[in-house]
């Protein structure tokens, strides 16, 4: 009910707005929103008491109805961010994409608005300014933004009535939907060379990089700069800190080789962190045996907690420059360049460009093993999804499951195209790199880094 008082000459009344009150974190509590008022409208007086409750009764009417527009929504758009961008709760990633999007795009281009005042058309022409300025996929992100915005605006903050986004699908000139890239053939001959030029760029672990991208699908860069000793099928299920998870793989993988992806590694704050992966998809990847083999050789050959290391085999490779001081010329190639005198033992040798994949990202080696897995033709969906991360959706996600022999069927077929399709043929492997002394009492290797760790675990 309305309440009114009188003060002095005035007469006001307070009813409330529908709205609650937000917490430091930008949450609602429990706690009402009242607004007031001292007449009719701007200026005019209140007659007396009656009138002042009768118009206090009118003002709830509306917001039971759904008809009241809270005075908050002439909340600026650049405040409304602002209270918006407190709120969020995402991953470290994410959450500073969004804070990026914040303050160069959307809150520039809106300064002059209040949330309330934002109409279809202008949603359109902040459309067209997007679409003008940005990447297809960045802009995709600027949009998605700001419909969080906006669908928070109406069903959270009550600050509008209703979304400006008003898609339109059967009006303009008509424009086919490009689902996805049509994107080039890609022979394993073509993986292959890049795992040779890998090997001469970087090393052994160049060689076993490409290859684990390319049979374990894998997303890279993060989950491969992540993964640790205590969680590559060498030490893994048995150096599980989870000792229910590790109980349980050991006795489903007894006689397999499996990993386990658990972390990618970033910044955070200009520190590098452990953080879960992509949409929090933890899970265990088995591996064919000529894999296992690879991994085993390349932790014999040093004695620190990561799988894959630098160059100089001294650190993780986050902050190495990876696009250009190692991929690029493992996808591009590089000329010979030969030195004379002294200098002649610093002569490096020429390697081919892998035209297969001119242009493309590395990434183009995990869509490489789902063509691959697909091939097969009777390997499980779920199989194959569960084991790049991702979830089925609907029905078919509910009722499937990965079984054991699956995975058993996926480790067979991996392990003979591997033998076929590059022993059988001839391609070249290199020889097992070094190892390191084995025969000192007590020697053991750090399993795991000391850096923090965010995301579940």
């Amino acid at each position: 009910m309305p309440h009114v008082e009188v003060r002095g000459n005035s007469i006001r009344v307070k009813w409330w707005s529908g709205e609650y009150k937000l917490d430091a974190d930008g949450k609602p509590t429990k706690k009402k929103r009242y607004e007031s008022a001292s007449g009719p409208g701007p200026g005019i007086p209140f007659k007396d008491k009656s009138e002042a409750y009768t118009f206090g009764l009118d003002r709830e009417s509306d917001v039971r109805n759904n008809r009241h527009q809270p005075r908050t929504a002439d909340m600026p758009m650049v405040e409304y961010c602002d209270l918006w961008e407190q709120a969020l709760d995402l991953l470290t990633n994410s959450e500073r994409t969004y804070r990026s999007i914040l303050k160069s795009v959307i809150k520039p281009y809106w300064a002059q608005w209040t949330v309330s005042q934002i109409t279809p058309v202008d949603y359109d022409s902040f459309k067209k300014y997007v679409t003008n300025r940005y990447s297809e996929s960045y802009r995709a992100t600027i949009l998605t933004v700001f419909r969080m915005l906006m669908n928070d605006a109406i069903l959270k903050y009550k600050l509008r009535k209703e979304t400006p986004i008003i898609e339109s699908r059967r009006r303009g000139r008509y424009q086919k939907k490009q689902t996805r890239r049509v994107k080039r053939e890609l022979p394993i001959e073509a993986v292959h060379q890049l795992a040779v030029n890998a090997f001469h760029v970087w090393g052994y672990a160049g060689w076993v990089y490409i290859w684990t991208i390319a049979f374990t699908g894998m997303r890279p860069p993060g989950e491969l700069f992540g993964l640790q000793r205590g969680f590559t099928s060498v030490e893994w299920p048995a150096s599980d800190p989870d000792r229910d998870r590790r109980s349980e793989a050991q006795q489903r993988y007894a006689g397999m080789h499996a990993l386990r992806v658990q972390h990618q590694l970033y910044y955070v704050d200009g520190k590098p962190t452990l953080a879960a992966p992509k949409y929090q998809s933890q899970r265990t990847v088995v591996i064919p045996p000529f894999l296992h083999e690879m991994h085993s050789a390349l932790l014999a050959s040093h004695d620190m907690p990561w799988a894959f290391l630098s160059k100089t085999g001294k650190r993780h490779l986050l902050g190495v420059g990876f696009h250009m001081e190692y991929w690029y010329p493992i996808r591009d190639g590089r000329s010979e360049k030969k030195l004379e005198g002294r200098y002649a033992r610093f002569s490096r040798r020429g390697l081919p460009a892998v035209e297969e994949m001119a242009g493309e990202d590395i990434y183009r080696l995990r869509h490489w093993h789902k063509e691959l897995l697909d091939e097969a033709g009777d390997i499980a969906r779920v199989a194959i999804e569960a084991r790049l991360g991702h979830e089925l959706p609907g029905v078919e996600g509910v009722y499937s499951r990965v079984t054991i022999g699956m995975e058993t069927r996926i480790v067979e077929y991996l392990q003979r195209v591997w033998e076929k399709r590059v022993l059988a043929q001839g391609l070249w492997v290199p020889p097992f790199p070094t190892r390191l002394p084995d025969d000192l009492p007590g020697r053991s290797f750090p399993l795991f880094s000391e850096l923090p760790v965010i995301g579940r675990a």
